[in-house]
């Protein structure tokens, strides 16, 4: 795909200008720590948020962007109200994520759910940089994504753990010599839970993650090893693979962030500790590698590192990833969009914890086989799929 060799990329420029989308969620805050370290480095030049007005404008204050977006326009006055007398502009609404989107050389793409799809179009048409977080535009559209890199000659690079860690592993290797890629997944808080418990299990227990802090989304598809499906979809698009060649391994340690089998037997794993910022500064600095203070392993430490084959009866949502995937069309639409509805339903206490996969699988069922490469199929699946949970359980209240 986009994801190029090193030689592709010159050194990294003395400033980089950067262009942050979520500014205000884990991803987001994360990338402006990095950019502390490096204030030399790098320039803000345009945040967004969806509501968060609070931290939006705190952000803004610290590292003095020349506009911030607030996606929601009835947050619009108190956005307003909070930066006045600084001299940033405020922006509201999609046009101006949009503008947000191509304002940077390097766009970091943090923005939750199907929201972040329009964005990062917007910025592989102007042929930026994409520093890519936002997992569900390549599961929704992964082949029109790979198709309008490749047209304006744009850069996607991974950013999260999993696919960072197999892009490293990757540098310096011809494709062709690759045998399959192994992503590596916590297994959640459930992982030793036995079947007869999921029914009992709370909103609670599921965002209680034994390694990562996430936002609640992604700890719920944590939980259910959705994340680690989506994920799946993502590394065959970024990485140009068929499903038969990516593997999953729960590995609970959550040191080995991936693994790269290769034609010979041999494997490379990239290891750490579980914290976002060594991904993130990896993508921003790519494909240099900066000295910084991020905590490092204590081998002396680490008594076992252990592995074992997911358990796709416990949990189903990872099936369904697969399924999707061999299906292609707008199923991959249909099944993040049933998925974002049902974690919704279920964190707003109106579904249980197995109700989710059901809900998805019960969308994917209905998908109406649409073209991939349409925006509006994708969105109409999109809408169809967000529809028909919603539906499903109008009257299931927990």
């Amino acid at each position: 795909m986009a994801v190029v060799p090193v030689e592709d990329i010159p050194s990294t420029p003395s400033v980089r200008r950067l262009s942050i989308l979520g500014s205000t969620g884990s991803i987001g805050t994360q990338t402006l720590e990095i950019v502390r370290l490096f204030p030399d480095r790098f320039r803000v030049v345009a945040l967004v948020a969806n509501s968060n007005v609070a931290l939006l404008a705190e952000q803004a204050k610290a590292f003095r962007p020349e506009f911030v977006v607030i996606a929601r326009e009835d947050c619009e006055e108190a956005m307003v109200a909070a930066l006045q007398g600084t001299g940033i502009e405020v922006r509201c609404g999609e046009d101006a994520v949009h503008e947000a989107a191509v304002a940077g050389e390097t766009v970091i793409a943090a923005m939750v759910g199907f929201a972040g799809l329009k964005p990062v179009l917007a910025a592989v048409r102007a042929g930026r940089t994409v520093a890519l977080a936002n997992k569900e535009t390549l599961v929704v559209a992964g082949e029109l994504l790979v198709r309008e890199a490749k047209a304006n000659e744009a850069t996607v690079l991974p950013l999260d753990s999993e696919h960072s860690a197999i892009f490293q592993c990757l540098v310096g290797e011809p494709m062709e010599r690759v045998d399959r890629l192994i992503l590596t997944a916590s297994g959640g808080p459930f992982r030793t839970w036995p079947a007869e418990r999921f029914p009992t299990i709370t909103k609670r227990d599921a965002l209680k993650h034994p390694n990562w802090s996430m936002g609640a989304k992604v700890t719920i598809d944590s939980a259910s090893l959705m994340n680690k499906g989506l994920e799946v979809i993502e590394a065959c698009w970024l990485f140009d693979l068929g499903p038969d060649r990516v593997d999953v391994l729960v590995h609970p340690q959550s040191i080995v962030h991936s693994m790269v089998e290769f034609v010979d037997g041999s494997t490379k794993a990239q290891l750490g500790v579980p914290d976002m910022k060594v991904p993130i500064q990896y993508a921003l600095t790519y494909p240099d590698r900066w000295p910084a203070p991020h905590k490092r392993l204590d081998w002396a430490s680490i008594r076992a590192l252990d592995f074992e084959q997911p358990d796709l009866e416990r949990f189903p949502a990872l099936g369904l990833a697969f399924d999707a995937l061999e299906a292609g069309g707008t199923m991959p639409a249909t099944l993040n969009a049933a998925n974002e509805a049902a974690v919704q339903l279920f964190l707003d206490d109106r579904i249980r914890f197995m109700d989710i996969p059901a809900a998805v699988a019960s969308a994917m069922s209905r998908d109406a086989g649409g073209d991939p490469l349409n925006l509006d199929a994708l969105a109409q699946a999109d809408a169809m799929a967000r529809r028909h949970v919603l539906e499903l359980h109008s009257a299931q209240v927990n």
